[in-house]
């Protein structure tokens, strides 16, 4: 039988190479549209979590994602949280979504402040603020955008003068000074953020109750570093489990009428062959058998290329875009697999009972 399967895709050798792109196709659709959605969730992950910080400190009702909120509360929070026990430092945030040619988070900072938390930048081109309108951007997004320090870009409707390039890892991708920021978007003395550093990480729990019993800040949202970004899931972003499912839906559909009509018209191309083969004595499992074997020799074939495809295709993203990174995961690969073959099954399903069900005279007589 497996001689016979090979020899018939051989056989049709267009029908099958068609058929494998589909598949591989579908696989590729899955595992770079997931990839880059776990990608984006992951590096703002490790560049939360390369600030150094050991709680995080958010007005109250303040959104999960950084930048939604704005700078709704006073930046002097800052001092009360400096004199409590165990704070070694404090770097005061603001975060400010910038929906203009890109979606991105701009952060104003104390560059002094802020480095207390994680030690000093890492200057790759120029060096600190030396004045207000001026912008310190990372490694990734000077590459992306061929930027160099003393070049002038635009954003939230200003233009400011890169001063310094630094290695990615902390924060965003663009640094204000932090009077700056509050002065654009009319919110001085305010912040939206307050990282906060501990002389040892183990007392992080102590100094979170200690937050809460200071008068003000009952409601805040005060929470450990680990804490906060084990919340940075899937499950806890708007929408992104429902973006996950409208892929793998399509992927699917693509998957299906793809075998589906492959295999239809291959059943009805070997209507005579079909014939030969009940009149032997094949048994209409045998039929079904066969036409299922066969597809799922073409679903390998195919998730096989296109697990090479996303590969290919995720390297050229990160060589391209810099800053879209595309996260493959060893789960995701399998899901990806898993779905190609049971969409590839579901197509070829009618198919094979087609074939199964034909009646050997009728199909001997057939031309």
């Amino acid at each position: 039988m497996n001689k016979m399967i090979v020899a018939n895709l051989v056989h049709r050798p267009i029908r099958t190479v068609i058929s494998i792109v589909a598949i591989a196709v579908e696989v590729t659709l899955i595992l770079v549209i997931v990839g880059f959605s776990l990608g984006m969730l992951n590096d703002s992950k490790q560049r939360q979590a390369g600030v150094g910080a050991d709680i995080i400190v958010k007005p109250p009702g303040s959104s999960f994602l950084q930048g939604i909120t704005g700078a709704p509360v006073s930046i002097k929070i800052a001092d009360i949280l400096q004199k409590l026990p165990h704070v070694a430092a404090v770097a005061p945030i603001v975060a400010q979504l910038n929906t203009s040619g890109a979606v991105e988070v701009i952060n104003g900072v104390d560059l002094a402040q802020l480095e207390k938390l994680s030690g000093p930048f890492r200057f790759i081109e120029g060096g600190p603020f030396t004045g207000p309108d001026q912008v310190i951007v990372d490694d990734y997004f000077a590459s992306s955008e061929h930027l160099h320090a003393g070049d002038t870009i635009h954003f939230l409707n200003h233009d400011v003068q890169i001063v310094g390039i630094v290695e990615h890892g902390k924060l965003a991708r663009k640094f204000l000074p932090i009077h700056t920021l509050q002065e654009w978007i009319g919110a001085p003395g305010k912040a939206s953020v307050f990282y906060v550093k501990l002389d040892d990480p183990a007392n992080a729990n102590e100094v979170v109750k200690e937050i809460h019993a200071v008068p003000g800040l009952e409601q805040f949202s005060v929470m450990t570093m680990k804490e906060y970004l084990s919340l940075m899931t899937p499950e806890n972003l708007p929408g992104f489990n429902r973006f996950i499912e409208v892929v793998i839906g399509v992927a699917m559909v693509i998957g299906f009428i793809v075998i589906f009509q492959a295999m239809y018209t291959a059943v009805m191309e070997r209507t005579r062959e079909i014939g030969i083969l009940k009149s032997m004595g094949a048994s209409k499992l045998y039929i079904v058998n066969t036409v299922l074997r066969e597809t799922i020799l073409l679903a390998i074939c195919g998730t096989i290329v296109g697990i090479g495809l996303s590969y290919v295709a995720s390297s050229a993203i990160r060589a391209k875009f810099p800053l879209l990174p595309v996260s493959i995961q060893t789960n995701w690969i399998a899901y990806a697999v898993l779905i190609a073959i049971i969409g590839a099954l579901l197509g070829a399903l009618y198919p094979a009972f087609k074939a199964a069900r034909k009646d050997p005279i009728d199909a001997l007589a057939y031309e």
